[in-house]
């Protein structure tokens, strides 16, 4: 599927993203985007049938910790050092009116 890139598309591509181009960078931009297609038509022509897909370049490893169930304070404990607590929960100041 080759397609060329010419002026108008590169307009309406401007328009839709918000962009005023003057007449200078619609021309350097529509050439430059159909080097952009051309190289992406070159890369179609690659036989990548039995490539596998590559997420990172590197090998990666999980680099997190196993989780483990620790102690943690009771409600209590945790209230204790609260400026204001009501119900069994901390209380704030009111923000939102």
């Amino acid at each position: 599927m080759k397609k060329e890139i010419d002026l108008t598309q590169v307009r309406y591509i401007a328009h839709l993203s918000r962009l005023e181009l003057s007449p200078e960078e619609e021309e350097k931009f529509t050439e430059q985007l159909a080097k952009i297609l051309s190289y992406v038509n070159k890369l179609r022509e690659v036989n990548t049938e039995n490539v596998p897909p590559t997420f990172h370049v590197l090998p990666l490893k999980n680099i997190f910790r196993d989780d483990k169930l620790n102690l943690s304070l009771s409600q209590e404990e945790a209230l204790s050092n609260a400026p204001k607590h009501k119900y069994k929960q901390f209380q704030v100041p009111r923000i939102i009116g």
